[in-house]
């Protein structure tokens, strides 16, 4: 078939192209595999190149950061920003500090975010950033003197309706507090929604700090209630213990479920009655401290180095709220054994090929990131709205709204699988639901 033929050439050219960058190119080929049938129905996509445009980042933008530590050593550190996709709006996506950053997780991030923000139905395109900055075990004032200094490069390349970035790994309240303060300073204007993610005092959102996790139980409800089910009485293991793991988690216990693991990079802990949030958040919002510490508060829980071995735990939801490839098909075969229903992505692509092909062969509902996560963009892009309006929703108002927008991404991608003859492969109606919109966009606009 046409469609088959179309990707198999786009994927080679973006190998050779994309050498070593094994993230990327995972993402690239997890999205343009689903793709075949769209090719199929509409060839007119092969005849626009959307797919050899649509695969290439409009700008990549690489820069030094140096910055001084509290002994009076310098640093240097590298910064990132990939705007991917301007289609259909300003690009918008996350600012990520983690060792682990390089040009590929930057660009399948970005890659990823372009369909994601798609899926909002909120006019956003896609693009992401960070460094290979750890913020942990650094001062406020060595964080800040980094984000000064990084902000001092990005501003040339950020605006209102150019580029609106928000936070990510490694990159909360206290980091895009400090960029927005010295980007303000040195652009000397007040363009609250220049970033998203910002204090409530200066332009934030309500339910932005738990709009990720929010969404994600959100997502997985409608997917669970389509297959008549619930949360209610249903265990649940969460991996991470940030933002989207710790939100997750309060959502899926009002809604019923038991939560009885979650994680950090050092290891995960279980505890059988159920996680006592008001514990966890003590400890990674105020202390800052490991998911280890706990035992301090629980000593009946269970504490175990290395987070994979948290998906032996058995739990009929399994949310991966921590990072990238977390979950193999080792880990999915385990998952599968222990009679698992669903699995539901936090974190960006958290399962790896291998075991999401494994997960959806045995039958297993998957939530695919660019779907199930996208509560945190859809927030911002509401954060967004209310900088422009110079007005402030109240929470119930934020979180109906990103409820509704978290329900019919579902039903969108559902519809969309529907169409293109793969029924209940959400990951698939997912990827050509937020790709034809984006397809549609650049259609439009023609060859730039």
């Amino acid at each position: 078939m046409i469609g088959r033929k179309y990707v198999d050439e786009i994927i080679s050219k973006v190998e050779k192209r994309n050498f070593g960058e094994e993230e990327f190119l995972n993402a690239i080929k997890e999205v343009l595999n689903s793709l075949v049938p769209v090719f199929n129905k509409h060839p007119e996509y092969i005849e626009e190149g959307i797919l050899e445009r649509i695969v290439e980042p409009e700008r990549q933008i690489f820069f030094r950061v140096p910055w001084i530590d509290d002994n009076g050593k310098v640093q240097v550190n590298r910064g990132f920003r990939v705007q991917f996709n301007s289609a259909i709006g300003p690009y918008k996506g996350g600012l990520r500090f983690h060792p682990s950053v390089n040009q590929s997780i930057i660009k399948f991030l970005g890659f990823e975010q372009t369909f994601k923000n798609s899926l909002t139905g909120l006019p956003i395109g896609g693009g992401k950033g960070g460094s290979d900055f750890d913020p942990k075990g650094k001062s406020d004032r060595e964080v800040m003197r980094f984000c000064q200094s990084f902000m001092a490069e990005l501003y040339k390349h950020i605006g209102l309706d150019t580029d609106v970035p928000a936070g990510d790994i490694g990159v909360g309240a206290r980091e895009i507090g400090y960029m927005y303060g010295y980007y303000k300073k040195i652009k000397n204007a007040n363009d609250q929604g220049v970033l998203t993610g910002k204090g409530l005092a200066y332009g934030g959102s309500l339910v932005r700090k738990e709009a990720t996790g929010y969404g994600l139980v959100y997502f997985t409800e409608k997917m669970l209630s389509d297959n008549n089910l619930s949360f209610k009485d249903k265990t649940v293991v969460i991996s991470g213990s940030g933002n989207v793991a710790i939100y997750a988690c309060e959502k899926a216990n009002e809604l019923g479920a038991k939560v009885v693991a979650l994680s950090d990079s050092n290891g995960y802990i279980y505890d059988e009655n159920g996680i006592n949030l008001d514990i966890i958040k003590q400890i990674k919002e105020v202390n800052r401290g490991r998911i280890k510490e706990y035992l301090d508060y629980v000593p009946n829980a269970k504490y175990t180095e290395g987070f994979r071995g948290i998906w032996e735990i058995k739990c009929d939801i399994a949310l991966p709220c921590a990072t990238q490839g977390e979950i193999n098909k080792e880990a999915a075969e385990i998952l599968i054994k222990n009679g698992i229903k669903v699995v539901s992505e936090g974190a960006n692509m958290p399962t790896d090929l291998d075991a999401i092909e494994l997960l959806q062969k045995s039958g297993v509902m998957f939530g695919p990131a660019k779907a199930a996560n996208a509560g945190g963009v859809a927030c911002s892009a509401l954060e967004m709205s209310q900088n422009s309006s110079r007005l402030s929703w109240d929470f119930e108002e934020v979180d109906s709204k990103l409820k509704d927008i978290m329900v019919n991404i579902y039903i969108n991608s559902k519809n969309a699988a529907q169409e293109y003859g793969e029924p209940g492969n959400i990951l698939m109606g997912a990827n050509i639901a937020g790709f034809i919109k984006v397809a549609e966009a650049m259609m439009s606009q023609g060859i730039v």
